[in-house]
């Protein structure tokens, strides 16, 4: 598993410039066909575009995350028994100490984020700090931590904000086939054909956009999560405390209400279930807590 770590990191930035060169392409598209502006302006234009939105996700990503999710800073004054086991990992890692986060939340669960482990930030709930004794603490704390060792944090926020402007644009297609095929002449062939491509391109994106991120979202979490799990081992040399706060945190009953589909991959456990209580297995972000335990076990 450890052994897998760089290979990971190669296939997720891999995944990441497919999409950059995606959306340069889908803008590309909307400039030349449904705006008629010529081919060099589209390309530069596009080429901007993909490289603003990266460079506004990485430096702004901890706080998109923070503000979605509703979280304050935490103080050493009322989080103690946190900010200590949180330093004494940082020094068995050789990170800086991560800002520390709290959620007003009864339901036990902890993300982290940050562009780099100098700007790493790590968020947990009162629930989780409320049900959990200090060795299941710990454990959760380094596999945070673990992620933003590896880069993980950055990597994820930057699919998020990718998703939602596959989202943006699918809406924007659509818009503008509705408004050109609307406002066009009957004898308007050439706009009414812009319309219409216009109009099938955003009704495409608008239902293929949901299973794109789902799949996007695996591809930059499952792996990552049993990889931030050993790599918590390898800090706390205590695996039964991860473990154990893995079963409780996924046998809780209480909903996390700040909750959403843009930043569920960053959770330590899927805080997004269905009426039964239990996360999808087919398209979760995260693999099942039966078979990261059993990783967990099998580590020697």
């Amino acid at each position: 598993m450890f052994d897998s770590s760089k290979k990971n990191k190669r296939k997720t930035y891999g995944i990441v410039s497919l999409f950059l060169v995606f959306l340069a392409v889908i803008v590309y598209f909307i400039m030349t066909y449904c705006f008629e502006v010529s081919g060099t302006i589209a390309l530069v234009v596009s080429m901007l575009l993909a490289i603003l939105t990266s460079w506004a996700s990485y430096y702004n990503s901890d706080k998109i995350v923070l503000s979605l999710n509703g979280a304050r800073p935490a103080t050493k004054e009322e989080n103690q028994r946190m900010v200590e086991n949180l330093e004494g990992l940082c020094i068995a890692a050789g990170l800086p100490v991560p800002k520390l986060y709290i959620m007003d939340d009864g339901s036990p669960n902890a993300f982290a984020t940050g562009r780099d482990p100098e700007h790493g930030v790590i968020c947990v709930t009162t629930g989780l700090l409320e049900k959990l004794d200090s060795n299941e603490l710990e454990g959760v704390l380094a596999h945070e931590l673990s992620h933003i060792k590896n880069y993980d944090t950055l990597l994820q926020t930057i699919a998020s904000v990718f998703v939602g402007f596959v989202t943006i644009l699918s809406d924007l297609f659509f818009r503008i086939g509705i408004n050109v095929m609307s406002d066009s002449d009957s004898d308007n062939k050439a706009s009414g054909a812009v319309g219409l491509i216009g109009f099938v391109v955003g009704i495409i994106f608008l239902a293929l956009s949901p299973l794109f991120a789902n799949l996007l979202k695996l591809a930059l979490s499952r792996n990552r999560e049993f990889l931030a799990d050993s790599s918590a081992i390898e800090l706390t040399r205590n695996p039964e405390g991860l473990i154990s706060a893995l079963q409780k945190i996924s046998t809780d009953t209480d909903p996390l209400e700040q909750a959403n589909k843009s930043t569920e991959c960053m959770y330590i456990y899927n805080p997004i279930k269905n009426k039964q209580g239990k996360t999808s297995s087919l398209f979760s972000t995260h693999p099942s807590v039966e078979d990261r335990i059993e990783a967990l076990r099998n580590i020697h």
